[in-house]
């Protein structure tokens, strides 16, 4: 009859929630605003309900309005994280119903994870497993690895819960792999989680290790949220290898965040093994008020886990040193409860976990194997294809390597014994342009000889305009004699005569063989590199390292000849 009255009432609440959005408008203000910048006033806004609601209401009516599913179910996990324990659950509920409406598997998937979630924070973990394990049906159709990894370290603390230590730990290795590249928070998480782990299958020194390198990692990505979590572990871990004083220094470190968070487990997880440590220093009337600290906790949240079972263990022990039977027997009740809520949830979530996820796990690997050795033999195939296609690319590279080579060899003979270009007034072509008077021709071709006299084309980013203007001309004049007397473009005429003094350059002087393209570009005026090996390609019909290749070449070979000259006197 509690049940009903119950359901009811979230019925009510939930129906209220509704109405309430459904006269709610966006005001003009923040109309036209994205979602980023939504999102960002609901975080900045945590403490002030009144403005903060006006954000959650607005992002999840634009969302609904725009029928943008996946920002839909954004709006009602910002409902979820800022809404009070009961109405979280009506909210998670909403954001599967709309993830469903999507039909997309990685939608419906993280819906189902994140109700999950909820009721992991509420620590009803069969409710969470249940949840986790539809999550885990509709997102292993996707190859979503964010949302895969993220089921994955759910299951994991179900794992750690119910003692499966080395299952967790698998598991827990797989997500801090992954998260370390792809979410910080993930990554923190995951190795908060190994740490837990390796300290419950003894592995002290690797658990400790783990609690460092995750606070050194928080430091180095700014993320300090997860400091005192790797405190409280390593207080813990402390208290396993017997430095109780650390254990209790540490744990009391750590508390007052937890605390300020709200997370109740690990506060009486700190409370237990403070007091554990207190009592293994035979200081048991310290201890004591801890252990109350815990019942408390547990009674107060309706909320326990299989090590705090001691708890009550050295309750009733202590008060059978006093001879208390009243409180003796009172805890042992209390103890019996315990265990039977114990025997039952952890039977259920075995069998689920067992029976549902590790089996649905084998059945995907076989599957994946199967499809592996299918692919195996197409990839063979594709292999083969792949490597004949290869080999004939290696034999017609190498053909066209040595015929360049030939080419190459063949230009740069032609380039050294080809005389210099002839000068301007030196090339018997008939002086009359048309539209250009002849004094005007005459006048311009003198200008040239001494522009090309005095090396002026060297000057970077020279253009036919620039060019023109200091010879009191205009472009069009200027490129039409050009074209006449040298019967090229401005910027091929340009270029040649870079190219050419370059040459000559690398021809007289050693040094420069050794300069990198680049730095040979801005020597003689190119805009860039590529446009200066370009030039010279077109110019010459061969690379610049070719070119000089074969000057180094004929240098080294002078030599020898030198030499054996002097040889022979």
């Amino acid at each position: 009859m509690i049940k009903k009255y119950v359901l009811v009432f979230f019925l009510c609440l939930g129906e209220n929630v509704i109405a309430q959005e459904s006269v709610f408008k966006i005001p003009d203000s923040i109309i036209n605003k994205d979602y980023d910048y939504l999102f960002d006033r609901i975080e900045q806004l945590e403490g002030d309900t009144t403005r903060q609601s006006l954000y959650l209401k607005s992002f999840l009516l634009k969302s609904k309005s725009e029928n943008h599913f996946e920002e839909i179910i954004n709006g009602y996990k910002n409902y979820v994280h800022h809404s009070p324990d009961k109405l979280k659950l009506i909210y998670a509920d909403s954001m599967v119903y709309a993830a469903k409406q999507s039909k997309e598997n990685n939608l419906i998937g993280a819906a189902y994870l994140s109700k999950g979630i909820v009721f992991y924070g509420f620590k009803q973990h069969n409710q969470a497993l249940d949840n986790y394990l539809i999550a885990n049906e509709y997102i292993s159709k996707t190859n979503d690895k964010y949302l895969i990894h993220k089921v994955k370290y759910n299951i994991g603390y179900i794992k750690y819960y119910l003692g499966f230590y080395n299952d967790a730990i698998s598991l827990f290795r797989e997500c801090v792999l992954y998260f370390e590249k792809e979410d910080p928070r993930g990554y923190l998480n995951s190795l908060h989680a190994l740490g837990l782990c390796y300290n419950r299958i003894g592995n002290y020194g690797l658990c400790s290790d783990t609690n460092k390198k995750g606070l050194a990692e928080g430091k180095r990505l700014s993320e300090t949220a997860m400091n005192s979590y790797f405190i409280h572990s390593e207080g813990i871990n402390q208290y396993s290898r017997k430095n109780y004083r650390e254990a209790i220094r540490h744990i009391n470190y750590s508390l007052p965040v937890i605390k300020e968070k709200e997370d109740f487990a690990n506060e009486a997880v700190g409370y237990f093994y403070i007091g554990k440590s207190y009592w293994q220093l035979n200081e048991q009337e310290v201890a004591l008020p801890y252990f109350k600290k815990v019942v408390k906790i547990i009674e107060d949240k309706n909320y326990v886990r299989p090590d705090l079972r001691e708890n009550y263990e050295l309750m009733i022990n202590y008060y059978k040193s006093k001879d208390n039977l009243n409180l003796q027997l009172y805890y042992i009740q209390k103890l019996l409860k315990i265990d039977n809520i114990l025997d039952t949830k952890y039977q259920y979530l075995s069998n689920r976990i067992h029976k549902e996820y590790d089996t649905k796990k084998l059945l995907i690997d076989k599957k994946n194997i199967e499809n592996l050795l299918d692919r195996r033999k197409y990839n063979d195939l594709i292999l083969g294809l792949v490597i004949a296609l290869l080999f004939v690319s290696l034999v017609f590279l190498s053909y066209r390597n040595i015929r360049n080579k030939r080419i190459y060899r063949q230009k740069y003979d032609e380039l050294m014994n080809k005389g210099k270009a002839p000068k301007l007034e030196e090339k018997q072509i008939n002086s009359v342009i048309a539209d250009i008077n002849e004094e005007k021709v005459k006048s311009l071709v003198k200008q040239l000889e001494k522009f090309e006299k005095d090396n002026r084309f060297l000057e970077r980013d020279l253009t036919s305009v620039k060019l023109a203007a200091t010879f009191d001309s205009n472009a069009k004049y200027l490129s039409k004699i050009i074209y006449h007397y040298r019967e090229k473009k401005f910027v091929d005429y340009i270029n040649d005569l870079k190219v050419d003094y370059l040459i000559s350059l690398l021809q007289r002087d050693k040094l420069f063989r050794n300069y990198t393209n680049k730095a040979l570009a801005e020597e003689v005026g190119f805009s860039s590199t590529q446009r200066f090996a370009n030039a010279f390609f077109a110019r010459t019909g061969m690379p610049v390292s070719f070119f000089i290749q074969e000057l180094k070449k004929e240098t080294v070979t002078g030599l020898d000849e030198k030499k054996k000259l002097e040889g022979v006197r």
